[in-house]
């Protein structure tokens, strides 16, 4: 039987959570078992900078970093369920991929 693989990763983490928990109630209340959330590895982007904005003065920095954290969803292909989740209000700062596999 045909599966659905959804992939999702976000900068916020309660946003990715809550659109997992909500696939979740989707998935329970048409019958269907699910496999997951699982969480992937988070990526860590870091980037440091001088506080200087000229280059001189005392050596200072300000490190920043931005998490990307990711979920995978395993689902069998069901019509119904996959309307259901295609129609969703997904925010913007959330990307969303779905793709079949055998």
């Amino acid at each position: 039987m045909p599966k659905v693989r959804i992939k999702l990763n976000s900068t916020d983490i309660e946003m990715i959570n809550s659109i997992c928990e909500s696939i979740k109630e989707l998935a329970k209340k048409s019958g269907i078992v699910i496999s997951g959330p699982v969480p992937l590895p988070t990526k860590r982007l870091k980037v440091t900078t001088r506080k200087a904005p000229c280059g001189d003065g005392t050596a200072t920095f300000d490190n920043f970093e931005m998490r990307i954290h990711k979920r995978l969803i395993d689902l069998p292909a069901n019509e119904k369920v996959l309307h259901h989740i295609m129609r969703m209000q997904i925010p913007k700062n959330v990307n969303i991929k779905i793709e079949m596999k055998d």
